[in-house]
């Protein structure tokens, strides 16, 4: 730290010590935030010594508000980036279009959004993926579902669909929570029902696809998984704290599984 940096601090530390009693740790430490736009949030060493005795989190937004949540960070800085090359052809995805535009590019031939809601904005096709029988099989090249089977009970319904609608070689790319809140508004309106981990994403994948033609990728470590829970967007930790993925912390889990080509019986 520079010299000018030790003196300014010198001269704010009895303002910032006057507020911090004034307006209380947790409420001043937020306003390091959202109004002095301070590196690091809420800021290390007080998040996670005093603030984890509490029995609220810090934000209930996973992040939205104030930044990226972890976990598309991870979806969209990792696992997407990884597999961008399989999103070509005619793209399926659930929601909205945003990945398929994003890293499909011109690549992409037709892009086709699922809703169960044809309210939905930009909705092409309305379908329940457990029950899709209107989308006729071997259709795209590839599916992408991010943050979308967690809150489809009937999971190994939807997996058989996808399976059934993608071409021989597409390729289906997932996102599915190993850690995570609860999505309070989708609980209350249609249900949230699982969270998983990689051995189970692969025991349920493995229903439809072949072992070698399924991949799987795990990411998070605890200090991603607590600042994740607590509602703390990406650009609270760093990019080493980040990117450094522990076996046992599966914060975000991502599957890439591709259906095999049919076997040529011609002689």
């Amino acid at each position: 730290m520079s010299l000018r940096s030790l003196l300014i601090s010198a001269l704010a530390w009895p303002f910032k010590t006057f507020i911090r009693r004034l307006i209380g740790e947790v409420f001043y430490q937020q306003a390091r935030v959202t109004l002095l736009h301070e590196h690091g949030g809420v800021g290390l060493d007080w998040r996670w010594g005093n603030s984890l005795r509490r029995v609220h989190p810090i934000r209930r937004d996973f992040g939205w508000q104030s930044g990226r949540p972890i976990d598309r960070y991870y979806t969209e800085d990792h696992f997407l980036p990884a597999y961008q090359a399989d999103i070509r052809g005619r793209v399926l995805e659930i929601g909205d279009d945003r990945y398929t535009r994003q890293f499909g590019g011109e690549r992409v031939t037709l892009s086709e959004i699922l809703n169960v809601n044809p309210g939905m904005g930009g909705t092409t096709i309305q379908a329940d993926l457990t029950d899709a029988k209107q989308i006729p099989s071997n259709t795209y090249d590839c599916a992408i579902l991010t943050f979308t089977l967690q809150f489809i009970f009937d999971v190994p319904a939807a997996l058989r669909t996808l399976g059934r609608i993608l071409r021989p070689g597409g390729v289906l790319l997932v996102i599915v929570p190993g850690i995570s809140q609860i999505a309070r508004y989708d609980m209350d309106n249609w249900g949230e029902f699982w969270r998983f981990t990689s051995l189970s994403a692969r025991r349920l994948f493995e229903q439809v696809f072949r072992p070698e033609d399924i991949t799987i990728t795990t990411y998070g470590n605890v200090l991603s998984s607590l600042a994740s829970l607590h509602g703390l967007h990406s650009t609270e930790l760093t990019t080493a704290e980040l990117d450094h993925w522990d076996r046992d912390y599966e914060l975000v889990i991502g599957i890439r599984a591709v259906k095999r080509p049919a076997a040529n019986t011609s002689h």
